[in-house]
């Protein structure tokens, strides 16, 4: 439950520049570059993982140096594709991509986690990959996510989307220390088997796309880092309540550690919404902020009710998919925070986040 009258959300985006867009001379980068991933190398340099969309929508994930500027991202170095759909599972007879990365340094385990859509021949499923340098990217598989009687349901049934860990431990529901992650099922099979329709779990009575946790066993993963890949205790923590969440909502960057708990960034959409995969061409893609509880992410104490940062600029309002904002990494550069958001499914912005009462 969100304890709106408790506290506010006191922090806010402002809009920087736009640092990559898409190469029309390079074959991969055809129908745009979106929603990246960053991590900071050993070499002390911060990198961006765009997810670059060759002709027929197929997703690859790259590499580019983010080049900075008296302490502001201006631009970026190309260097190359780091992941792309070459496993079976990760692409159809007429479809692939791996899509939309985020990447969490993973401070328990010492290492970079990167969430990914793999879009393979049942639709988009979420897998993770890990890096020990962030040049070099081994796969995990898929996210398994345990059997839970209480819901009446198999969330591995269901496309799932906005995968993201949260970049310290946390207490687990039954105690143990764990690892959070954030995702969001998607309920409707007819895309499977026309007829089926949406079929939610038991006690979720709101049909929209909303946000949920669910955790890792940190010991396991501990001792072999494909524990990652198993996930349990899942629950519905934020549904869209505000005009500008209507439709949808779904998790953005990992959740940043400030004063008042954990600061979750997250995109809300308004506008139709299509069945299945599509592009919802006539959505309304808006950046918004929820307060997470530091002791207990799965209580939400305070949301926006208005987006910190809407689509205005051309870059924002036109392109593959217009009028979208959809922020995903967030880093802090010489004590500022920046976050970095695709651009109407074209480009990429930065805005920086900074605090109402600074």
């Amino acid at each position: 439950m969100t304890d709106l009258d408790i506290r506010t959300v006191p922090y806010q985006l402002h809009r920087i520049a736009t640092i990559m867009t898409a190469d029309p001379h390079e074959p991969f980068e055809a129908e745009g570059v979106l929603n990246p991933g960053t991590a900071w190398g050993p070499d002390g340099e911060l990198y961006l993982y765009p997810r670059i969309v060759a002709k027929g929508n197929v997703s690859r994930i790259a590499r580019a140096r983010v080049i900075i500027e008296d302490g502001v991202p201006v631009g970026v170095e190309r260097l190359g594709v780091v992941l792309a759909p070459d496993q079976g599972w990760e692409h159809g007879r007429l479809n692939g991509g791996v899509e939309d990365p985020r990447i969490t340094y993973v401070e328990p385990l010492g290492i970079h986690v990167m969430t990914y859509i793999a879009y393979g021949p049942l639709g988009p499923k979420p897998a993770l990959a890990v890096s020990e340098d962030t040049v070099a990217w081994r796969r995990l598989g898929p996210l398994h996510f345990a059997y839970q009687p209480d819901l009446d349901s198999d969330l591995n049934l269901f496309a799932n989307k906005d995968i993201v860990f949260f970049p310290e431990a946390v207490a687990g529901p039954d105690g143990r220390p764990a690892l959070a992650l954030l995702h969001r099922p998607m309920w409707d099979l007819d895309w499977l088997r026309p007829g089926e329709g949406i079929r939610t779990p038991a006690g979720i009575d709101d049909e929209r796309l909303s946000i949920w946790i669910g955790y890792v066993d940190l010991e396991a993963a501990r001792r072999d880092v494909r524990a990652l890949t198993r996930v349990e205790h899942s629950a519905m923590i934020a549904a869209p309540e505000a005009a500008y969440e209507e439709a949808k909502i779904g998790a953005g960057p990992a959740p940043l550690r400030v004063p008042e708990g954990w600061l979750l960034l997250h995109h809300g959409v308004s506008g139709p919404v299509p069945k299945g995969f599509e592009l919802a061409h006539g959505s309304r893609y808006t950046a918004g902020a929820i307060l997470l509880d530091a002791s207990d992410p799965r209580r939400v104490i305070a949301r926006t009710p208005e987006p910190l940062l809407a689509p205005e600029t051309a870059e924002e309002t036109s392109g593959t998919l217009g009028n979208v904002v959809f922020p995903t990494a967030i880093e802090e550069i010489a004590g500022r925070h920046f976050v970095f958001y695709g651009m109407a499914d074209s480009s990429i912005g930065v805005a920086e986040l900074v605090h109402s009462d600074r």
